[in-house]
């Protein structure tokens, strides 16, 4: 009897390597594909002026809309479910997860106007089958609650994948890192490995969470005296649970600052996953009332970013938060690579009004989510895998965990180094590559997709400013039918005049008589631009408004 020709089973790289951020992995095998977290970017204002975030070109699944069966979440950060309200809007499926990264992609899905997904919530050591790939969920410690490995087994072997993880030994929610079921799982064999690149290049441990509760609570002993604000991850539920737990401890009511922060503890208090006595918090309106000796504010902000609680008060733009000089202002997070300019703009701006700033290089104020070389080697010696392919970091981090595991004994030739686009086809005589896939970054403003031409424009607003022309053309004869408008230019009035005299010149001339409405604007965009290059060597963007 002839023996049946297995289906290849295909790795598609997405998102999340070569980058930080927007990770999405698909896992094909005959018919069905599954799909490994949807999350976001967060754009660089200079490079992306207007664009709100950026998520995965996942282009190949729309293609393949009827063979995705299924999202798998590894745990509820942004960067892992951020792009899951446009994805569930284009490919309806199963959204499977712990209760707590359910919890949070609901909240998100009803906060940006859709409807719930279809969320089913997973526990520990369970095992999700779709087709002939069975999913099981091992537990992991990550700085969110509920986070998982995923390992998938499949007819041509299983597929290790870590998510981003640390072995902490001590963990808040006494949930630590399965290494008695990965153990297991390593020796049953593995035939491929992708893991967490993130701290790769750190030597030792990861510092454990609970060591940060130890670090506030000697900061908060020696703040007596001043009012204390600490920003933190809002989805670090396990840290604002130990900054509450300190505050309690010294006597001081807590109030929450940052819509983000307060729907998180919101969620975590409906789950059971954060605990305090009711009247413990106060209203942020209300702070007023409260010694400035017995306030925590737990607030957003750690990256600097522009409308969040902690930016608003280092810019004197909070409308209930007046920072001064009995303020002690914790930074209890890390920088995101690229985030580091607003960072330390808000710090400046914060010692500048006289606050107390302590942040993650004067104190152990964080301690990171992420595996440091020594966990991921244990990671490696546990699970021996065949194949090993490095996931979740820029490519210089890929890099140095690919020598890491060929250290590890995991020969050169089986590991490969992904980019966006890969598809690799899987089995026990190695890793194929085959035809790239469409991949990249994908611009959203609201919930749109923005075009090269809006992203273009923005940088040129950004970098030359903006010039509306209102041509008025339903009165021919009218003396004054030109209007401009001026943003972010600078303009001397002779310069303002000529411009506006040379459109006149060609409405008076005839010029725009018979045109259509765009004929007319591009016409006006080629005078003014003419002038603008002749007169000052540059040119706003020019946007006319024909009115006829």
């Amino acid at each position: 009897m002839a023996k049946t020709k297995k289906s290849k089973l295909k790795i598609i790289f997405l998102g999340g390597v070569g980058e930080i951020g927007k990770n999405m992995t698909a896992i094909e095998y005959g018919e069905d594909i599954i799909v490994i977290d949807a999350g976001m970017a967060f754009p660089d204002a200079e490079i992306n002026p207007g664009v709100d975030y950026i998520v995965p070109d996942y282009s190949y699944l729309l293609e393949n809309k009827d063979r995705v069966k299924a999202v798998f979440l590894t745990h509820g950060h942004e960067d892992h479910i951020g792009a899951l309200p446009l994805f569930l809007k284009d490919i309806p499926v199963p959204v499977y997860g712990s209760k707590i990264s359910i919890a949070f992609l609901d909240n998100k899905l009803r906060r940006n106007g859709f409807k719930e997904c279809d969320g089913v919530v997973v526990s520990d050591g369970e095992t999700v089958t779709i087709g002939e790939l069975k999913v099981e969920f091992v537990a992991v410690t990550h700085s969110i609650a509920g986070s998982y490995a995923l390992a998938i087994d499949t007819p041509r072997g299983t597929i290790f994948y870590t998510g981003d993880y640390k072995i902490d030994h001590t963990p808040v929610d006494d949930r630590p890192t399965d290494l008695t079921r990965i153990t297991e799982i390593g020796k049953k064999g593995v035939l491929l490995m992708m893991q967490d690149s993130t701290n790769v290049e750190r030597e030792g441990y990861t510092m454990s969470e609970s060591q940060v509760g130890k670090s506030l609570d000697t900061i908060f002993n020696d703040n007596r005296a001043n009012r204390i604000i600490i920003a933190t991850f809002a989805s670090n539920i396990h840290r604002v649970q130990q900054i509450i737990n300190v505050a309690i401890k010294y006597g001081r009511r807590i109030a929450f600052s940052g819509r983000s922060m307060e729907y998180m503890v919101e969620i975590a208090k409906k789950l059971d996953a954060m605990h305090y006595p009711e009247d413990c918090i106060v209203e942020l309106d209300k702070i007023n009332q409260i010694p400035h000796d017995r306030l925590c504010i737990i607030a957003t902000g750690t990256q600097g970013e522009p409308d969040s609680a902690l930016t608003r008060m280092a810019n004197h733009d909070h409308k209930r938060v007046i920072i001064g000089e009995d303020d002690t202002v914790i930074l209890s997070s890390s920088c995101i690579p690229g985030n580091e300019r607003s960072i330390y703009k808000v710090i400046n701006n914060l010692a500048k009004i006289g606050a107390k700033v302590i942040y993650e290089s004067l104190y152990e104020v964080h301690a990171s989510g992420h595996a440091c070389r020594e966990e991921l080697k244990l990671m490696l010696a546990l699970i021996r895998p065949k194949y090993f392919m490095p996931v979740h970091g820029e490519y210089r981090h890929l890099k140095r965990h690919a020598e890491l595991a060929e250290q590890m004994g995991v020969p050169r030739y089986n590991i490969l180094i992904p980019e966006l686009g890969f598809c690799v086809d899987v089995s026990k005589k190695g890793l194929l590559r085959e035809d790239n896939v469409k991949s990249g970054a994908v611009m959203i403003v609201g919930s749109e997709e923005a075009d090269d031409a809006y992203v273009r424009d923005r940088r040129r607003i950004a970098s030359e400013g903006l010039i509306i022309a209102v041509i008025n053309l339903r009165d021919e004869e009218e003396v004054n039918n030109v209007e401009l408008i001026e943003k972010g230019t600078q303009l001397p009035d002779k310069l303002l005049d000529e411009l506006k005299d040379a459109v006149m010149y060609r409405i008076a001339g005839g010029d725009f008589y018979g045109l259509e409405k765009d004929e007319v604007e591009q016409l006006v965009r080629k005078t003014m631009t003419r002038i603008f290059y002749s007169r000052i060597k540059r040119c706003p963007l020019i946007v006319p408004i024909v009115f006829r």
